[in-house]
């Protein structure tokens, strides 16, 4: 391959280091109006009395908008395919407030100083009402995060409001019951993980105006622009043709823009006074207005035999959906969906999930999407299960874990039937994922554990997980392909990059097919006017779906360059080759350059400019696959746990671009890193979220991650774009089980609620020694 397969850098990158790309608040006017909300201190309350007189006095205030300015209308911020798989429960503004930091009002003025001014005067009568604070209590709790009637769901998902129940989740495969009765061996836990804030750098923000057609103009950072225009149509009451949502450069996302939430302020803004308007989130507002991972509880039942056999998986899950219900059944059901899988040889699997309302911060998307902490709940248990029947970790995986040709009934589970359509693991190359990553790790010689000193000891842990590819018959890419005169192509793609560098790879994909130079590919992204539809950045499915996309635009491309060259030459296209640089007639030999070819046929001859669009929507789902192998060093005295190196090898495929790849798989160890020992969430008793700040919410820095060595395995998925699958959420999943597991070898100690801070890790050290 000429291009594919190749570390180029970024084709932004010189752009990035330079300054120049311009991100939402670059571009937006200099007189746009300055948008502020004004957020709930409390956890549940309803909004008796709101004054807004004085505040509308402060000069220099357009407007200012409360829930009686406003259609009430249900609708989700999720960005899904539709109809979505998340409750249409959540209004632009309420009487009800269900989180500290829940819009109450919206202001706009000519400058911040003055929007600010005016939030501080608009007083707020509120009834406080009881908190659901528990997330094993919010089903029958005596108060309802949503008692209003008017919210339901698009899709039979287990939604009920009178339960504070956001959607459920039911899954069986066998006889359970009977099966685990018939095991040697049972291993119980409860393993938690917490919520986890994205972090990325650039906040939610956004800018509209009305254009000379009246049309409503929103450029937003985010990662589903066209989610985003129909969102905003459902909850403004307006039609999607009078909406053009662009997308500019993105300052990271990880999940937190795969959910609309700035685009809604400034949109009403402009549609009330007709004037450009802008919003820009501060980072508190970011941790109180927006979203993070879904905190999850799992209690978790394996049933083996004394050879290590994994014969039954029980599993039930709870999940914290905070209070609006975005991505709660997409989350709860990947916990298990992407993560039992894994262990394909069970005779029977139970497993039942459910989302639940609290008066938390609302929950949403984040890199790894449910499955970092099914995998966290079930690698851990599995963990444990070697230790309960003294095997090797890599022992008992290499029992269990499905491999390369094995079929598995667990891929293709539904509410109603796990076992129908198995699938084929035909590029599955975890075996050999394990194998390499036990060498780089060094276990044989490392495991368990190694004494450093008298007060530091080191040990090792493992862990496997999976993902996906996109949603098979959910997700559709499309791609455009522009032959320009002097023989380059404009790529248009309504895929979104987010700094992950998908619009290089997905270049590098067009310039394979068509057999040209990456310099002969000019990206265009995500103009909802302008660009070919893409559902967005989520799902790990921009490689492969959108991926898949291009090779169809670019072969029809090709085919297109072949039929004019056939009519340039007179001849049949039969006649015809096309090789990236010339389009040669094969009878006479004859040919012409591509830059002279599109020069002619645009104004001398044919007077036509070629213009090929592909589009694919997957039909399998093809699966990436990791091993990570953690060692870390825990200090006896003080319980500080320190991460010597992690080790990831994984499944992606043939990797389109191999250095970006790398790249990708270090970044999700790092999140992965943060999740497993320093980002902790803390509400206090009312319901605040006192970790708001980068103060106080500990993100990891360089210093805190050790080595980190990455290795791409060989593989070779056959409905990928150049054999490649997915790699941007896998890489986070492994990272938690193999640390917790890692201190448990080191020093005894098993952490199951993250993350396994110093303090947990000392205090379950003393319980220890005075037991």
């Amino acid at each position: 391959m000429k291009v594919v397969n190749k570390p180029f850098s970024k084709i932004d990158g010189k752009g990035l280091v330079e300054g120049k790309p311009v991100y939402t608040d670059d571009l937006a006017p200099k007189d746009a109006l300055i948008v502020k909300v004004l957020r709930s201190p409390h956890a549940f309350a309803k909004i008796k009395k709101i004054d807004i007189k004085i505040a509308e006095k402060v000069p220099g205030v357009e407007c200012i908008l409360t829930y009686k300015d406003i259609d009430r209308v249900p609708f989700t911020r999720a960005g899904q395919c539709y109809p979505e798989l998340s409750p249409y429960d959540k209004f632009i503004l309420d009487e009800y407030v269900r989180h500290v930091g829940d819009e109450v009002a919206i202001v706009a003025a000519i400058n911040e100083k003055a929007a600010i001014k005016a939030m501080k005067l608009i007083k707020v009568e509120y009834e406080i009402l009881e908190p659901v604070l528990d997330l094993e209590k919010a089903d029958g709790h005596l108060s309802l995060v949503h008692p209003e009637k008017e919210i339901f769901s698009m899709a039979d998902i287990g939604f009920d409001r009178n339960r504070n129940i956001a959607c459920q989740v039911k899954l069986e495969l066998g006889d359970i019951e009977k099966t685990l009765k018939e095991c040697d061996v049972i291993v119980k836990g409860t393993y938690s993980s917490q919520a986890q804030a994205q972090g990325m750098m650039e906040t939610q923000r956004a800018f509209t105006y009305i254009d000379t057609y009246g049309r409503l103009i929103v450029v937003t950072s985010t990662q589903i622009p066209f989610h985003v225009r129909r969102i905003l149509s459902t909850a403004l009451k307006i039609p999607e043709s009078k909406i053009r949502v662009i997308k500019p450069r993105i300052g990271g996302g990880f999940g937190a823009k795969q959910t609309a939430n700035a685009e809604f302020y400034p949109a009403l803004v402009t549609l009330k006074t007709g004037k450009a308007a802008k919003i820009i989130f501060s980072r508190k507002e970011v941790f109180i207005g927006t979203n993070s991972r879904h905190a999850m509880k799992f209690n978790v039942i394996l049933g083996a035999s004394k050879d290590g056999k994994i014969k039954a998986i029980d599993m039930i899950g709870l999940s914290d959906t905070g209070a609006y219900g975005e991505h709660s059944q997409t989350t709860i059901g990947a916990a298990a969906k992407k993560v039992l899988p894994l262990y394909n040889k069970v005779e029977a699997c139970r497993y039942y999930g459910k989302a639940l309302y609290t008066n938390h911060v609302t929950a949403g998307a984040f890199r790894g999407f449910g499955v970092t902490q099914g995998t966290f709940a079930i690698e851990s248990a599995v963990n444990e299960l070697a230790v309960e029947l003294n095997m090797d970790p890599l022992e008992i995986r290499n029992i269990n874990m499905i491999k390369k040709g094995e079929t598995t009934k667990l891929l293709n589970m539904t509410t109603k039937d796990w076992g129908n359509r198995p699938m084929y693991m035909d590029s599955c190359m975890l075996e050999y994922c394990v194998s390499r990553g036990k060498e780089l790790i060094n276990w044989s010689e490392k495991y368990p554990r190694q004494k450093i000193s008298s007060t530091k000891v080191r040990g090792v842990g493992m862990a496997i997980a999976q993902q996906g590819s996109g949603l098979p018959k959910i997700d559709m890419a499309s791609a455009t392909l522009k032959l320009n005169t002097d023989g380059f192509f404009s790529l248009l793609i309504g895929a979104t990059d987010l700094g992950t560098g998908s619009d290089t790879i997905l270049a590098q994909i067009a310039a394979e097919t068509l057999g040209v130079d990456l310099d002969k590919i000019v990206v265009y992204s995500s103009d909802t006017d302008l660009t070919p539809f893409d559902s967005g950045a989520y799902a790990s499915s921009t490689t492969y779906t959108t991926g898949n996309a291009v090779i169809e635009a670019a072969k029809n491309m090709v085919d297109l360059i072949c039929e004019h060259g056939a009519k340039y030459f007179h001849v049949t296209k039969d006649d015809i080759l096309f090789d990236g640089a010339n389009i040669t007639n094969k009878v006479t030999r004859k040919f012409i350059s591509l830059g002279d070819f599109s020069k002619k046929i645009t104004y001398n001859e044919l007077f036509t400019q070629l213009v090929a669009t592909g589009s694919f929507i997957p039909e399998k789902n093809v699966t990436p696959y990791m091993a990570g192998f953690a060692e870390v060093e825990v200090d006896l005295e003080t319980g500080k746990v320190e991460v010597v190196e992690f080790v990831g090898v994984v499944d992606c495929g043939t990797p389109i671009n191999p250095k970006l790849s790398k790249i990708q798989v270090e970044g999700g160890i790092v999140t992965g890193i943060g999740l497993a020992l320093y980002e902790e969430v803390k509400y206090d008793s009312r319901g605040r979220l006192m970790t708001d700040t980068f103060m106080e919410y500990k993100l990891p820095t360089r210093k805190d991650i050790g080595k980190i060595t990455v290795e791409l395995a060989e593989g070779y998925e056959k409905t990928g774009p150049y054999g490649a699958k997915s790699i941007g959420e896998v890489v986070v999943n492994t990272v938690a089980p193999a640390i917790t597991d890692a201190i448990y070898n080191a020093t005894g100690v098993r952490v199951r609620d993250l993350p396994a801070t110093s303090e947990k890790v000392f205090l379950k050290l003393m319980e220890n020694t005075f037991k």
